[in-house]
């Protein structure tokens, strides 16, 4: 009796568990600067994972990393996404900027495109330029 117990909270507790839900691989990066200054201890970090494939829509983000800056350049970051989500034909690309209290102080001003094959490079290096 008491093994069928023990079998019957064994097939309930299997039951109970969530599958995994969907894959996940990652991008891992830095984000870095030029000029020698450092950055304001109240500044943020955003650094995005989009799908910039549609010219005349907005870019669709698929990953997002918000928060406080850490230290001082470089600035390091992980995305997540779904490599079943990966649409063959689609452009993906990785944006930052740096913000202080609402004001813009650094973005991306050029193109840094991913993959998501599983081969992008990593740490991916991406610059950021200072706003005037």
């Amino acid at each position: 009796m008491k093994k069928l117990t023990l079998l019957a909270a064994a097939v309930l507790l299997t039951a109970c568990q969530t599958p995994s839900s969907e894959p996940k691989a990652s991008l891992d990066g830095e984000v870095f600067y030029l000029q020698r200054i450092a950055l304001p201890p109240t500044a943020t970090l955003s650094v995005s994972l989009q799908d910039v494939s549609l010219a005349d829509a907005p870019a669709r983000v698929i990953d997002e990393q918000k928060g406080p800056v850490q230290g001082q350049v470089p600035l390091k970051f992980h995305l997540s996404y779904d490599p079943l989500q990966v649409e063959p034909g689609h452009r993906y690309s990785v944006s930052a900027r740096i913000e202080n209290d609402g004001k813009l102080l650094f973005i991306t001003t050029e193109h840094h495109a991913v993959q998501l094959d599983g081969k992008d490079p990593q740490p991916l290096q991406v610059r950021v330029d200072a706003v005037r």
